[in-house]
């Protein structure tokens, strides 16, 4: 029997909008095929997303105006957890892929991202780790990486968002998940890092931690992308 493809997408800057319908649309023809499953990595323009338990805009402290200035966007999605933040300088992955019939477990499969995130930062010489009882993936700066995730008919929507050149500011508009302390790998490190870098040993770790023996990329220059 032929193993499945994983097909990566990096798609640079892109509108959240156009993000959802993406995902909305692989989510369909993986439920459908169960053939290919697909990993999107990409970077969105300043956006705060509401999660499941977010309840009635809760966690975002900006006022409409504030958005307006900051030129930040605002979405309730399906996805676990409360409020996070997406914007430029950060890498956001969304695995569309089917967990039948061998990794039908929720938690393990949230494990399994923070996995591939963990052995990411050791990449950059950074010590990451998880904390008991919180989804994503810490530091001893802060958080460094969020996980909220949404599954229909075991095909996984969302995903993480890994903060590397980010201007963490953007934060203290919302209460992000616990209300930790966040961190990006450009504080770390104290330098700016190559997206490109960071996605590439993304794409082999998720790859490993998978167990996906065929990756194959594809040319993304026909998508369209966001003008910002």
């Amino acid at each position: 029997m032929k193993e499945k493809v994983l097909k990566v997408r990096r798609l640079g800057r892109f509108d959240y909008d156009k993000g959802l319908s993406l995902q909305k649309e692989l989510e369909t023809k993986v439920i459908d095929e169960r053939k290919k499953d697909y990993l999107l990595l990409l970077e969105h323009p300043h956006t705060f997303t509401l999660g499941r338990r977010a309840k009635n805009g809760d966690g975002v402290l900006a006022t409409a105006e504030v958005l307006k200035k900051l030129g930040a966007q605002v979405f309730s999605i399906n996805r676990g957890g409360k409020v996070t933040y997406h914007g430029i300088g950060q890498i956001v992955g969304y695995p569309i892929i089917s967990l039948s019939p061998d990794r039908k477990d929720v938690h393990r499969y949230v494990r399994d991202l923070e996995e591939v995130l963990i052995r990411t930062m050791a990449d950059f010489g950074i010590e990451a780790f998880r904390i008991k009882d919180l989804t994503g993936v810490h530091t001893k700066d802060g958080k460094i990486a969020a996980i909220g995730v949404h599954i229909k008919r075991w095909v996984t929507t969302h995903g993480f968002a890994l903060n590397v050149n980010t201007d963490l500011s953007y934060y203290n508009w919302i209460i992000a998940c616990e209300g930790e302390p966040v961190t990006s790998m450009e504080e770390i490190l104290g330098d700016e890092i190559s997206l490109k870098e960071v996605e590439d040993k993304l794409i082999k770790n998720f790859a490993d931690v998978f167990e996906v023996k065929n990756v194959e990329e594809e040319k993304t220059r026909e998508l369209e992308t966001a003008e910002v």
